[in-house]
């Protein structure tokens, strides 16, 4: 018989046996449950939080297996939310879940967001337009908002706290293309660029085709990561990095960087560095 107490009863000592409860009234939303968002919502599962959010429109794949948690023969061709919902119902069943099955949209933004005490962003690298309508609402709406990003074997994280420099106003990405959106996303979220030194295939990252290698790694490592950042803030302990300042891990290298980008897009370093992508791009 399950009993919520028993099931979270090692993480106490981490956290008193108050706080644990405090988590289990926590609501998050997840947007994405494949490579990072799977593994970032069972994280969360498992740290106690009783609430959540989720979005997801895809299905396993075969191509999935190497990163995501959900993907098994058991789930090819199975919803990667349906997936994701049953894997938190098996290490709580007590959670309550919120699904969103066609994704993130204008129409459901208000519903996703309802209630919720934290956002952690998980959606592929090239939904920009979805991450720029969840990250501004979540400004508005005064609710933290993290990207813990999986790079390589390593993991960039930033954070965005209500009341401070915000996602747009940290990589500025409003009247330019779609392509140029990528790179700001891109030198924002890891100005330290750790993980390229050891990209041993440049040829399978194309920004047309949308698509880039990853590594179960890199997700792993952003999970705890941001897992790390979300006991701190809906816990109200210790202190936190926030854009304009964020944080570039990397094992593989045994490397640590704390990054910062003084006025966000509008750095003049930044400008150099965009420009530089732009001319090698062809954009």
């Amino acid at each position: 018989m399950f009993k919520y107490e028993d099931a979270f009863s090692r993480n106490i000592g981490w956290y008193t046996e108050e706080e644990q409860q405090q988590l289990r009234g926590k609501k998050v939303a997840i947007a994405g449950c494949g490579g990072v968002g799977g593994i970032h919502t069972l994280t969360m599962a498992r740290t106690g939080i009783g609430k959540f959010s989720l979005a997801d429109f895809d299905e396993y794949g075969i191509e999935n297996f190497n990163r995501q948690i959900g993907a098994t023969m058991s789930s090819v061709d199975r919803p990667k939310l349906n997936v994701i919902n049953d894997m938190v119902l098996d290490v709580n069943p007590e959670a309550e879940i919120h699904q969103f099955a066609q994704g993130i949209n204008d129409r459901n933004l208000d519903e996703f967001l309802y209630g919720v005490d934290l956002y952690i962003d998980s959606l592929d690298f090239f939904a920009i337009d979805a991450r720029r309508s969840v990250f501004a609402a979540c400004a508005e709406r005064g609710i933290p908002a993290i990207t813990a990003a999986p790079l390589g074997m390593g993991t960039a994280f930033l954070c965005f706290m209500p009341g401070q420099m915000t996602f747009e106003e940290y990589f500025g990405m409003g009247g330019v293309s779609e392509t140029e959106q990528y790179l700001r996303f891109y030198l924002g979220l890891a100005p330290a660029n750790l993980q390229s030194t050891y990209l041993v295939d440049p040829t399978r990252l194309d920004l047309n085709a949308k698509k880039g290698p990853s590594t179960i790694i890199g997700c792993t490592m952003s999970a705890g990561v941001a897992a790390a950042y979300a006991v701190k803030i809906l816990l109200n302990r210790g202190e936190l990095v926030c854009a304009p300042e964020g944080m570039h891990w990397d094992p593989y290298l045994n490397q640590m960087e704390k990054t910062s980008i003084p006025n966000g897009h509008k750095n003049d370093e930044f400008q150099a560095k965009l420009i530089a992508a732009k001319k090698a791009w062809g954009i």
